[in-house]
């Protein structure tokens, strides 16, 4: 599983960014169809995912695990096979970005189910590090990898790097020793939080017939049960008070670092006119601050027990965007940059691991799936909206101030944390999964 996670986070790493790149340097694509082609991306795969995570939670997760991997090989290595045969369109690369956001959503669901079945507890928060140190390891060294290869063979090449990752990726799945089970029961049985349960009201007074005899209820009962798993995993996460909260966090919290991305690239390159050598140096060197962040994870967790780890960590990712906007010009300012991004990246390299193994602990495992899906589809649709309202607003004032506001809504996100719920007497956990 960890080699199969390596492979293609480092494929994806060096291939960061080739998809718009392609639409661009090959296509000429306008300003426009290059944001739609992300925005689509994130939005049909959201749509792609939502009907199949109840197929997830009630099947094995590894063919589902292979299956997206080799879809996403085959969609990837298409836009290659198509630019030396002069084939390619932008409706080809729309998509094989909806198909490849879409996979990876489906993988994501399906692994994240599958390694909670296939780690004991007590390795649960060794093993989330590790793959956390792998993404963020890959960040650091990928893109200037991919720009590289870019530069000696041009835009395609790096996806056809990324598509033989998935190939390698499918090939260490299949090499999983370890039987997998079925899942112990479908799920339609899937509980649902306490919140979440139908209202009395709403239920039939015994012995009191449905309207229009058995026959005519029938489809209403089959279409309430197909509603009822397509929401299961939503319900589970909203109706969980500690997963709700971190849920909102996430949101507040990932959304406006997502929509400082480009905004930083116009701040660095533009206005303070610092050369694109720096600008790749504060992508990649705050990386390294997460990798060590996720190193000391595990032994910061055994400390001080994972409620103070998410409370800590949530806050101390916190504040480091206000720093952007008081960015001076020259070398200093590069160096805030880099203070501020490693700060932030080594902060979330803590918390994430620990937010991982916290929603592998409390969640049901007949909806562990379609929760991972629900996040996924929370934060592939809040991102883009973002991304685009701090691009409105940096149009409408200035890059520092859009920057400054996200910075505030970041600061905002530590409000979100399960401050309120009382710890276990170890400390270790916040509450149990609603049963």
């Amino acid at each position: 599983m960890w080699h199969s996670y390596t492979a293609s986070t480092v494929g994806s790493a060096v291939g960061s960014g080739a998809l718009p790149l392609v639409a661009v340097t090959t296509l000429h694509a306008s300003t426009l169809q290059v944001t739609m082609l992300a925005a689509l991306s994130g939005i049909a795969g959201a749509l792609i995912l939502l009907p199949l995570g109840a197929r997830i939670d009630a099947g094995r997760k590894r063919p589902v695990m292979i299956a997206s991997d080799l879809v996403r090989f085959a969609a990837l290595l298409s836009v290659p096979a198509a630019a030396l045969t002069g084939l390619l369109t932008y409706p080809q690369l729309v998509v094989v970005g909806v198909v490849q956001t879409a996979g990876t959503m489906i993988f994501m669901a399906a692994s994240g189910a599958h390694l909670k079945w296939l780690l004991p507890p007590g390795d649960r928060a060794e093993g989330n590090a590790r793959l956390e140190s792998v993404f963020w390891l890959a960040q650091s060294a990928g893109p200037p990898a991919g720009g590289v290869l870019i530069g000696w063979f041009g835009g395609t090449a790096t996806l056809a790097v990324d598509a033989v990752s998935y190939l390698v990726s499918a090939a260490w799945i299949r090499r999983i020793r370890r039987p997998e089970p079925l899942p112990a029961v479908r799920a339609t049985t899937a509980p649902a939080p306490a919140a979440a349960a139908v209202p009395a009201a709403a239920v039939p007074a015994a012995g009191t017939p449905a309207a229009g005899g058995p026959a005519a209820g029938a489809p209403a009962r089959a279409a309430t049960g197909r509603l009822a798993e397509l929401t299961a995993g939503w319900r589970y996460l909203l109706g969980h008070p500690d997963l709700r909260t971190l849920f909102w966090n996430s949101l507040l919290f990932g959304g406006p670092v997502m929509l400082t991305s480009p905004l930083l690239a116009v701040l660095m390159l533009r206005e303070l006119q610092l050369p694109p050598w720096q600008y790749g140096l504060a992508l990649g060197v705050p990386c390294l601050g997460a990798v060590l962040g996720a190193r000391l994870a595990p032994a910061f967790t055994r400390r001080w027990g994972m409620r103070r780890m998410l409370l800590l960590f949530g806050v101390l990712r916190a504040p480091w965007l206000l720093m952007l906007p008081l960015t001076p010009a020259g070398t200093a300012g590069l160096l805030v940059i880099l203070v501020a991004e490693s700060g932030l990246l080594f902060a979330a390299g803590c918390f994430n691991p620990s937010f991982a193994t916290f929603r592998m602990a409390v969640t049901d495992d007949r909806v562990m799936a379609r929760v991972v899906a629900a996040w996924s589809i929370g934060s592939k649709t809040a991102q883009p909206a973002f991304i685009a309202a701090g691009g409105l607003l940096a149009a409408a004032t200035s890059t520092r101030l859009a920057i400054g506001v996200a910075g505030a809504f970041c600061l905002g996100s530590a409000a979100l944390l399960p401050w309120r719920r009382a710890a276990s007497p170890a400390g270790d956990t916040l509450s149990p999964a609603p049963g």
